[in-house]
């Protein structure tokens, strides 16, 4: 029988979840499939995320020249190369995943006559960003690429919404909500071999309650707003907090000048740790996750903080909505609501009864519902409907 041949391209390599996405579909799809995954390379102050791909066995097809920023030469280049790849491997589907991605790929494989194309939106650049006629621009661009798709992936049925009643990308029945699924279960269980280990690395005894925020170091993820809030915290606290921001990028050095000013105020409570490859070991030693931004698709760091049984709080942002139980796993907090945020997390700083309760029901909400096999069962089934329908 006759293989079904994927082209799967994705942004870059950088860690976060198209790259989990793509790398478990690739590399679990089943028997009927042969995929080829394709990709740029992570940006300056982003981890390198091949580990990942090299973790499940996929050899990925780099393209140096596909970079995040629009750039004439460099997206021309990529483009050429990509139709070069879809005339050599012949396609039967091109499924491209976020937007550098998925502008250029769609394209190629448009021009190329691929039969299927899927694009999945990770997140989007629809607020933010950019100023009004900028954001106008790319809304145009992603209108007609979706007249140019067979199917457009939602992560999640709030991002749905988004897409077709709030932005008109395209209409609602060309969206197919197919949420991510991860490797779970090593969250889990390190989140009870690997806890006391992590602690003491990091020097926290008992009595201190350890705060992290996982992500880049970029304005979209306003980590201003997130000292802010730990400010208020730790001037209201009864209890010793160490506070962790584990990523990097273009914001580094502004954000390290505010931690520089707190560390000075409460004896270095914050550190900044840039990149963990082994982040279900490191969120072992959390007691608490908080995520900032103000925009979203389906951030990966939450779902991990809830397989590893960690309360998180967090903007409400894209699909947040969508992939925790607010009130039970944590709490939603409405963007740029610094007050709420600071009074949600002194209650969980103040009330470990509460934090133990939230902890304990993490797990069981993530353990099925996000699981990577859940997402190769609903992406099997999708791409069978769309080539069918193709006939």
């Amino acid at each position: 029988m006759k293989k079904i041949r994927i082209l799967r391209i994705i942004n870059r390599f950088n860690i976060g979840g198209p790259t989990y996405n793509a790398t478990f579909l690739t590399a679990f799809l089943g028997d009927d499939y042969e995929t080829m995954l394709v990709g740029g390379l992570p940006e300056e102050g982003e981890s390198d995320s091949l580990f990942i791909v090299e973790k499940y066995g996929v050899k990925p097809v780099l393209i140096k020249e596909m970079v995040r920023q629009p750039n004439l030469k460099s997206d021309r280049q990529t483009y050429s190369k990509l139709k070069a790849i879809i005339r050599d491997f012949k396609p039967d589907i091109v499924h491209t995943h976020a937007s550098k991605a998925g502008a250029l790929g769609r394209k190629a494989a448009h021009s190329c006559g691929v039969p299927v194309i899927v694009h999945t939106f990770h997140g989007h650049v629809f607020h933010s960003y950019f100023g009004k006629a900028k954001t106008l621009i790319f809304k145009a661009i992603e209108r007609n690429l979706a007249r140019k798709s067979t199917g457009i992936i939602a992560i999640s049925n709030a991002q749905k919404q988004e897409l077709f009643k709030e932005h008109s990308i395209c209409k609602e029945d060309k969206i197919s909500v197919i949420p991510l699924g991860f490797d779970l279960k090593p969250f889990y269980e390190k989140s009870i071999s690997a806890r006391k280990g992590t602690r003491s690395e990091f020097g926290l005894d008992d009595a201190t309650i350890a705060i992290a925020i996982v992500g880049r170091l970029a304005p979209i993820k306003d980590h201003l707003f997130f000292l802010r809030v730990i400010d208020q915290v730790l001037s209201q606290t009864t209890k010793k907090l160490r506070v962790f921001i584990v990523g990097d990028g273009s914001e580094r050095e502004v954000i390290e000048e505010q931690v520089d000013q707190l560390n000075s105020k409460y004896l270095d409570a914050i550190l900044m740790t840039s990149w963990i490859k082994d982040i279900g070991t490191f969120n072992a030693g959390m007691d608490i996750l908080c995520l900032t931004s103000k925009n979203e698709g389906t951030p990966v760091s939450l779902i991990e903080a809830q397989a590893g049984n960690i309360p998180i709080i967090t903007t409400d942002v894209g699909g947040v909505r969508d992939i925790m139980l607010d009130g039970e796993t944590g709490y939603v907090i409405p963007v740029n609501d610094e007050e709420l945020y600071v009074n949600r997390l002194l209650e969980l700083c103040e009330d470990e009864k509460k934090r133990t309760k939230m902890s304990q029901k993490g797990w069981m909400f993530v353990e099925d519902k996000f699981q990577y096999r859940t997402l190769i069962q609903n992406m099997d089934s999708y791409y069978k409907e769309l080539l069918d329908k193709k006939g």
